[in-house]
């Protein structure tokens, strides 16, 4: 169960008050996860979290902190961050128990994102997800502390794990990265954008439905080698 769990890292953005990442990391500990990635953290490391952490200090010890969400979920090919506002285009979406079990099941590195205290995650950093896990909390009080929030995606992923929830077969070639499919969507828009079939003036929404597509097939490596194949072929002049 343990090797399930440690391939998952919890990534906070911008998280605002230190105490926060503390009683985050007292959340993971209690379930068994131990890799906290922060991007950017207006203030860390902190007497505070050490002292909200309580007693999970190895966890803040190790936490890695770099300077976006890209970097900090390079390596993964499932990526679910957490949302509860609504979206006018509807990103693949899981409650916390599908969440587990997705991730469980998924081979490779995953990561559950996590954003800011008062205005969660930005429609550009979800474009970086694969998923997106919504809480189903009281619609008239939906306001879940972010530690709160960790607990519970947290609890799922043990749940699932304990429940034996794991790759059901090897996969003939490995997921695809974050990174890969970012250079595969960088690389689409510019051949798009060159043909003139995306709009100039607003060229992201369009490729956030492309991104949207993409993500529910789940490639692996060698898919995405084949599609910038297909596209070095049509537009050489362009990689």
């Amino acid at each position: 169960m343990q090797d399930q769990l440690d391939k998952v890292r919890v990534v906070l953005v911008e998280t605002q008050h230190p105490g926060n990442i503390g009683a985050a990391a007292r959340a993971m500990k209690t379930m068994g996860l131990a890799r906290l990635y922060l991007v950017n953290p207006r203030q860390f490391p902190s007497d505070e979290a050490e002292a909200r952490a309580s007693g999970a200090t190895e966890v803040l010890a190790e936490a890695r902190i770099v300077g976006s969400l890209r970097e900090a979920v390079a390596e993964c090919t499932l990526v679910a961050g957490a949302s509860a506002r609504p979206r006018k285009l509807a990103w693949p979406e899981l409650d916390p128990r599908q969440c587990g079990e997705t991730v469980m099941a998924a081979s490779g590195e995953c990561a559950l994102v996590f954003g800011r205290e008062r205005t969660g995650l930005t429609n550009a950093e979800l474009d970086l997800c694969t998923h997106v896990v919504t809480i189903p909390a009281n619609p008239d009080y939906a306001s879940l502390n972010l530690a709160a929030a960790v607990q519970v995606l947290s609890y799922e992923l043990r749940v699932a794990a304990l429940a034996g929830h794991r790759p059901v077969r090897e996969p003939e070639a490995p997921p695809a990265t974050h990174e890969q499919l970012e250079q595969l969507y960088a690389h689409l828009q510019r051949v798009l954008a060159d043909r003139g079939f995306l709009n100039p003036d607003n060229p992201e929404h369009l490729m956030r439905r492309l991104r949207r597509l993409y993500n529910r097939a789940g490639l692996d490596h060698n898919e995405v080698q084949i599609l910038r194949g297909i596209l070095t072929t049509l537009a050489p002049d362009i990689r």
